[in-house]
């Protein structure tokens, strides 16, 4: 008799469940490839550290200066080497809606749990015009949708959010407006992850959120697994800004690249337009690392202050 189960079926409840998701730094070899290797070590720390899923090839992985080749192989080889561990959330988004939705195709095709999509950036569209963007996508599977008007230059308004939110891949919203916009939403039972490292904690405790989808976890997983888990801690909380703070300083990944550079868990390749912290900054950092501790931080050197012929920038990848 043939089985009709679905392989490495993922269900919406499955995301929505999640605490605690990585936005994940993607690491470069000198020559401007993946560096694999490195980017292996830092999920296993991610998983070690109790983030339950991670955001592939997003902002933060630099899924804008990837060809689809390597953003797909990517995912793939995320899926393959950890997708029995930590849940694989695919950035497939785009402003055209052709390429998200071969892109998310081909993330649910190579395994991915599930995909981040944002709304069409730059070129823009219609409310109307954004729900059916995400309408031409949902169906192929559990979908949480990114609102950054900082990036977009276009607000996710509620209105579409409603149009949208009956589809069951609906799992949620990364939000980046504030405590208002979470509220609205986890008023109306929508899981909404706070997209602002800073808010999190208080989106969490004070407002309803399901939890964060983080940059400064890519650092210090333990940690931002305990300001999810472990109730209202302002104490920690307030411990943390100061990193939080220091990795915006410039548009991320800028300073999250800088930091995993000095703290020997990359190597100090920047793929162009992103370039390093200037030193001040970067002995900041330093100054971060020890009031926080550094056994709290990923990896296994010391932290060191890179000097400015350390970095290499590469142009053509």
């Amino acid at each position: 008799m043939r089985s009709t189960e679905v392989k490495n079926r993922t269900f919406t409840g499955d995301i929505t469940s999640l605490r605690l998701i990585t936005a994940a730094k993607t690491p470069y070899l000198p020559d401007g490839r993946f560096d694999l290797e490195a980017y292996d070590s830092l999920i296993n720390m991610q998983i070690e550290g109790g983030a339950e899923g991670v955001i592939v090839g997003g902002t933060t992985g630099e899924g804008h200066l990837m060809s689809w080749d390597e953003h797909i192989m990517l995912i793939g080889h995320t899926v393959n080497c950890f997708g029995t561990r930590i849940k694989v959330i695919g950035n497939t988004g785009s402003n055209s809606t052709r390429e998200a939705v071969h892109a998310t195709e081909q993330g649910f095709a190579v395994g991915m749990h599930a995909a981040l999509h944002i709304n069409p950036y730059y070129g823009k569209t219609s409310i109307e015009g954004m729900i059916s963007h995400f309408e031409a996508v949902l169906p192929m599977g559990p979908t949480i949708i990114y609102n950054v008007p900082s990036r977009t230059a276009q607000d996710i308004l509620p209105e579409v959010i409603m149009a949208i939110s009956g589809y069951p891949n609906m799992a949620g919203v990364k939000e980046c407006v504030g405590h208002e916009r979470v509220k609205h939403y986890t008023d109306k039972g929508i899981a909404i992850w706070s997209g602002n490292d800073d808010e999190c904690h208080d989106s969490r405790w004070k407002y309803g959120a399901t939890g964060v989808i983080s940059v400064a976890s890519n650092l210090v997983p333990g940690l931002m697994h305990s300001l999810m888990y472990k109730g209202e801690n302002a104490t920690l909380n307030e411990k943390l800004l100061p990193l939080m703070k220091w990795l915006f300083c410039q548009p991320n990944p800028t300073a999250l690249n800088t930091a995993l550079a000095q703290l020997g868990v990359s190597r100090p390749v920047f793929r162009l337009p992103y370039v390093p912290l200037p030193l001040e900054k970067r002995i900041e950092f330093i100054r971060i690392v020890e009031a926080i501790g550094r056994e709290n931080f990923v990896g296994q050197k010391d932290v060191r202050i890179l000097d400015d012929d350390e970095f290499v920038l590469i142009s053509r990848y």
